[in-house]
């Protein structure tokens, strides 16, 4: 059987597409790689931001549903996504630079022998920075070349998201029996699992969580998390492997950009496996990527409907020149 390779994304939900793009492209430094729809909801944004490329593994990805209530954080929840950076030098730069963006942070700290920054954005969503200072494993992608952030200290991709969870003996059995994971650490009630090479790319830290009512989704909180697979003949793997443990899923999904299988593993947590390709790079070119309103073929007829139903966000990076400091 081929194991997951690691991390592929991260969706979560945002109240504001514009004050996302803000925050992730001017503060955070990655860079957005697709503006394009949630096929799903053709009237609501789906924003891709990720390292240079669109590498698989790094990026975070938002909805902007219309109307949506904030969510509320609790058990039984995807609850917070990570980013890794290149070493623990690389998060004092961070702190300094949430002061200087009034970012919301809780100073370095050690996660099972890993320097790590929390922090939250304007929505209270919930992220953390992770040191690859000595990570092994999963290689990471390449920092935003042009973006604001020295590139020493610039983001590089996805680490582990942290998940909690009531039931954690069912949910230990779906990563190890089903998604072949191992668990490698514990610490109290916060379990360290991994998968194929292993290291920051291919991790998921799960929180044993029965005291905290459950979370509820909207916007602030993550929508599914995503796990790579090589490609299309892995995916067909995968299915049938999901498929005769009984556990309910999508069964395949072409979103053009990737392949996709999607499973709700638990209360509350949905997992999606994607192939590494075919990425963001078919349809733009490097220079202007993201920055005009990409659709997949099958959309492609009804731009000008989707164009009307969408507000304009200019997302154009090209003609700017940003000061790394």
């Amino acid at each position: 059987m081929n194991h997951l390779k690691g991390m592929h994304h991260v969706t979560a939900i945002t109240s504001s597409a514009e004050k996302n793009y803000e925050f992730f492209t001017y503060v955070l430094g990655m860079r957005l790689v697709k503006k394009t729809v949630n096929q799903d909801d053709i009237q609501t944004y789906h924003l891709f931001f990720a390292d240079d490329k669109g590498s698989a593994g790094t990026d975070m990805t938002f909805f902007d549903f219309p109307g949506i209530p904030k969510g509320t954080h609790g058990t039984n929840e995807i609850y917070k996504t990570s980013f890794r950076v290149p070493t623990d030098a690389a998060l004092e730069y961070w702190v300094k630079r949430f002061d200087k963006y009034d970012v919301k942070h809780e100073g370095i700290t050690k996660l099972f022998d890993k320097k790590v920054l929390s922090f939250v954005d304007f929505d209270d969503q919930q992220y953390m920075l992770i040191s690859d200072e000595y990570n092994e494993g999963v290689a990471s992608g390449v920092p935003w070349q042009k973006g604001p952030v020295p590139l020493e200290f610039a983001i590089t991709g996805l680490g582990p998201i942290h998940v909690r969870i009531a039931q954690f003996d069912y949910f230990k059995e779906v990563l190890e029996k089903v998604m072949l994971f191992r668990e490698i650490a514990k610490d109290k009630t916060i379990h360290l699992f991994e998968v194929g090479e292993g290291g920051n790319g291919a991790q998921v830290i799960v929180e044993h969580c029965t005291d905290l009512p459950q979370g509820q989704q909207g916007y602030g909180t993550v929508h599914h998390a995503a796990f790579r697979v090589e490609d299309t003949a892995v995916l067909h793997e995968w299915i049938e492997r999901m498929n005769s443990f009984g556990l309910p899923t999508s069964g395949y999904v072409d979103r053009f950009f990737f392949e996709s299988l999607y499973s709700r593993v638990a209360n509350g947590i949905l997992f999606e496996l994607a192939t590494d390709g075919p990425g963001f790079m078919g349809d733009e070119s490097y220079e202007t990527l993201g920055e005009k309103l990409s659709l997949p073929p099958f959309l492609e007829p009804k731009r000008a409907e989707i164009e009307k139903s969408v507000r304009q966000i200019d997302t154009v990076r090209s003609t700017k020149t940003f000061i790394k400091e």
